[in-house]
């Protein structure tokens, strides 16, 4: 199916109006057991952290977020996705090899419709966490 088409059977048309005034979402936050093997894995792939607090918060710049480590606590969310946007499908391809050579799992990236047309690089890290790496493909079909 071509993106219009994809459009067309998934979206709502007119769109529904936003009922509050969103900029953005903040960064996704992992509560990680074990915290320090976390850590190492995220400065392997991502480098150093960009934010250091005590022994309990390390956080890396992704785009105009942060990606935030805590060490788990009781209650904390588990089963989660996070999607990771890149600038180019390159560098999805990129990330995602740098996540596979780190200890990550994965399926190959593929080009896929979610929203629009991406290149999809999902992954697993080591301790669960569910990654999506991707970026847009640009035009109006798939390759």
């Amino acid at each position: 199916m071509d993106y219009d088409e994809y459009r067309a059977r998934f979206y709502a048309d007119p769109a529904p109006e936003p009922r509050f005034g969103f900029a953005g979402a903040g960064g996704p936050v992992l509560f990680v057991a074990p915290y320090a093997e976390a850590v190492a894995f995220y400065t392997r792939v991502l480098g150093p952290p960009g934010y250091v607090e005590g022994d309990t918060t390390r956080g890396w710049r992704i785009g105009s977020a942060w990606l935030t480590l805590f060490p788990a606590r009781e209650g904390a969310p588990s089963n989660t996705e996070i999607g990771i946007v890149m600038e180019t499908p390159g560098e999805a391809d990129r990330l995602h090899a740098a996540f596979l050579a780190a200890g990550a799992t994965g399926e190959a990236p593929t080009d896929q419709l979610m929203y629009e047309p991406i290149r999809s690089c999902p992954l697993i890290d080591p301790f669960g966490t569910r990654l999506l790496v991707y970026a847009p493909l640009g035009g109006s079909g798939l390759a």
